[in-house]
This record gives structure tokens, sequence and C-alpha cells, in this order.
């Protein structure tokens, strides 16, 4: 009777070191930098208000007055883990964020178990840059590409609610004036976006990109009709145009 009762007591110790062992795992990964998969409520990243900008069928929301980068906001979204690459843009009433996503941390994408990157990174261990035509060549243009690059993510809805709140956050806390934070790694707006910020880091104006800059966050975040062009292509076409070549 005894040694009954004693393996009941001990199952019991078990059981409630099992539970608190469970619960100090899942804390752990609330409270844990690296980490963006926990749905929880009580998780510290997501105990304040929701901090990014909802996808929205109104192209007005995106109607900026002007944009400029903000070389200091994009090196610290950068900085945080799960994030390779961020460019930062701030108007007059929005934050605009492209990033690409890495290894370093967990649940940047919102399905678990499914792969929403549109990256085949095959090649690498082949030596090569397209692993299906065996081309060493790519775009240098382009800071994402769709081989042996970091990842972006077509939909604005694919990076999980919490990498988009602590980007929210982090943003916010250097420039609170925001009224919303979108952020996307889609893979178009990745890399248009860089063409934007090449005019910045050349000292260029951006003033008379504006318009330009508007298409881009309103097909990307508000639905827009218009498909935005590539600027380098924009201004390609000008450059023809203004020479009468037409081509």
């Amino acid at each position: 009777m005894v040694s009954v009762r004693r393996l009941r007591i001990a199952i019991g110790l078990v059981l409630i070191l099992g539970l608190i062992s469970g619960c100090n795992y899942k804390s752990h990964f609330q409270k844990s930098n690296q980490d963006y998969a926990s749905r929880a409520a009580n998780d510290p990243k997501m105990m304040q208000v929701r901090s990014y900008g909802s996808y929205s069928a109104d192209p007005k929301r995106h109607e900026n007055r002007y944009f400029e980068y903000s070389s200091a906001l994009s090196n610290q979204v950068a900085a945080l883990p799960g994030i390779n690459t961020a460019l930062v843009f701030l108007t007059d009433k929005n934050a605009y964020v492209g990033i690409l996503t890495d290894w370093s941390a967990t649940g940047t994408e919102a399905i678990g178990g499914v792969r929403s990157h549109e990256q085949d990174n095959s090649g690498t261990t082949e030596g090569v840059y397209n692993v299906g035509t065996g081309s060493p060549k790519w775009d240098n243009r382009q800071v994402a590409t769709p081989y042996n690059s970091f990842f972006t993510h077509k939909d604005v809805s694919s990076l999980s609610s919490e990498l988009r709140q602590v980007i929210g956050t982090t943003v916010r806390k250097q420039a609170p004036r925001v009224q919303e934070v979108h952020v996307s790694a889609n893979r178009e707006f990745v890399n248009q976006s860089l063409e934007f910020a090449k005019e910045a880091w050349l000292k260029k104006p951006l003033s008379p990109l504006t318009n330009d800059f508007n298409t881009l966050v309103q097909y990307t975040f508000g639905m827009g009709e218009k498909i935005p062009l590539p600027l380098y292509l924009k201004q390609k076409q000008n450059i023809h145009s203004k020479s009468g070549t037409g081509q």
C-alpha cells in the first residue's frame, strides 16, 4: 500500500514538473527575440496595441505628399533577428518597410509548416546561380532574386503578425508621428524600393519621384490598379523619349 502511494506521488510530481517545464519552455519562446511564432495572448511582443498597418482596398491611405529614405531606421530594422536586409521610408503620415528574411529567427512566416518564401537556393550546392539552367549570372541591380538570395514572401499576410509587430514597434520608437507602418517582403516591392534608396544614397532629390513611390505603395498595400514600373526602366524610357529614339 505504501509503495502504491509513493508511486502515485512520484507520478504526480512528474506531471507537475512536466507542466512547469512546458510553461517555462512556452514562456522562453514568448520572450525570445529569436522567435516570432508564439500566438499566445500574453506574449510580451504582442501586449501593446497593434503597431503595423493593415492591408486595405483604400489607395487614398497611401497618397503621400512626400517621402524620404531613413538609413538609421533601415539599419535598426535590419539588425532585428530574422531580418537580413531592410529599406525604410518615411512619409508625411506613414512608414513603409521592405525586408528580406533569413534563418536567424523562427516564426517569421505566418503559416507554420508551409514555405511561403519565393527563393530556390539549391544552386548554392551546385556552385551556380540558377540550378535549372546552370547559369552563374544574375541581375545585380536587384537585392532579391529568385535564386540564391535571402528570402522574400509574395503576400503581405505571409509574414507573421509578431514579426510585423516588432518591426512596427521598432519604427515607431524612432518615428512616433507615423500613423501606420506597412511591412512587406514581396520581391518586386523590395527591389523597386531599392531603386528609391539608391536615389537617396546619391543625394538626389526624391520629391520628383513621389508619384512613382505612391504608385508602388498603393499597389502593394492598397490594392492599387496601376502596376508600378521599376524606376530604372522608367528613367530609361524617359532618356529614349528625350533623345527621340522611341526605343
